[in-house]
């Protein structure tokens, strides 16, 4: 495997990447270390909070419903819609999807799109922002070190990624570049609105801290880790029923907690489909999402792999899918 710094020197050499300056750098660093710590303060807050008194119900709710919210407007939104455009949306979905993915906190939509198509093209080869695989050291060390790029460590450095490049599609809609511009203020609004809630239905200040720290702080922690231990875990650990080109894996843990993107072998095989859990007990609830979403007539030509692109990828001794 190449050593990393002969990996970002090389950087340059790719389609759509560009030269990072050190003030970015600089900048991108300070941002992920507000980003990565800040949340985690909140969690030993809580912690220390709920020694002896456990978690309200208005504090599970507000954590449930934010991450559930935030959490489908990756996986549904800026993945499937944006990134891969595996099914077409109502304009008012399409604007919804986008704000509720920038309240995630992973970045503005156009941003995470082009850094996820150039996933793609590159997949754990020389121009993968995030694999795990592209470390020069063997053995624990190497795994272990890839492992923590892979998870985070890749968002301290500027990938470079151009967005006119990977991103042309979104640079040209005008109303997805007006909340792409917006994301300072929808990072704010993820924050702002637990408390908000939690403080007018329980009418106290109280009620308004904790109901920031588990909707805001803690429900973004636990969300960057599930979505960022795609990128790891989902690339290292699990199963390959599907011929990919890269490394990626089935994960059944990280299906449920990711809305089944954890399905992350048969996303790879199949990059354009809507669905990802393609076997009858896969679960994936963006797909079922998705499909509740095309009952009512708010999306369109959903794309799903035909029973010849599934056979031909399919690897030996793999049960048979189902199409339903």
């Amino acid at each position: 495997m190449p050593d990393l710094a002969a990996v970002r020197a090389k950087l340059t050499e790719i389609r759509g990447v560009r030269r990072i300056t050190d003030r970015e750098v600089v900048i991108q660093r300070r941002v992920m270390l507000t980003i990565t710590t800040v949340p985690l303060a909140g969690l030993l807050f809580a912690i220390v909070q709920m020694w002896g008194w456990g978690i309200s119900g208005v504090d599970l709710g507000l954590l449930i419903g934010f991450y559930v919210f935030t959490g489908l407007g990756i996986t549904v939104g800026y993945h499937r819609l944006f990134t891969h455009r595996s099914f077409e949306a109502v304009a008012p979905v399409r604007w919804i999807y986008a704000i509720a993915g920038s309240m995630a906190i992973q970045g503005a939509v156009i941003d995470w799109v082009a850094t996820h198509r150039r996933h793609h093209a590159y997949s754990d080869d020389v121009g993968d922002p995030h694999s795990p695989h592209l470390d020069s050291a063997t053995g624990v060390r190497g795994i272990l070190r890839g492992l923590f790029h892979a998870h985070m460590g890749w968002l301290f450095e500027p990938a470079g990624t151009e967005n006119d490049v990977w991103a042309p599609d979104l640079m040209e809609d005008r109303a997805i570049h007006r909340i792409h511009r917006a994301f300072p203020w929808l990072v704010l609004a993820s924050f702002v609105l637990p408390g908000i809630l939690g403080g007018l239905v329980t009418w106290s200040i109280g009620g308004l801290v904790s109901g920031f720290v588990w909707g805001g702080l803690i429900r973004i922690f636990l969300l960057h880790h599930v979505t960022w231990s795609i990128n790891s875990i989902c690339h290292f650990y699990g199963t390959r029923p599907f011929d990919s080109r890269d490394e990626a894996r089935n994960n059944f843990v990280m299906a449920l907690l990711a809305f089944g993107e954890g399905w992350h072998n048969a996303h790879h095989a199949f990059p354009a489909s809507a669905r990802h859990g393609l076997r009858w007990w896969e679960v994936d609830f963006s797909w079922i999402t998705i499909r509740l979403m095309k009952l009512v007539g708010l999306v369109k030509s959903v794309k799903l792999p035909s029973s010849n692109q599934l056979a031909r990828k399919m690897r030996p001794r793999t049960p048979a899918i189902d199409q339903a």
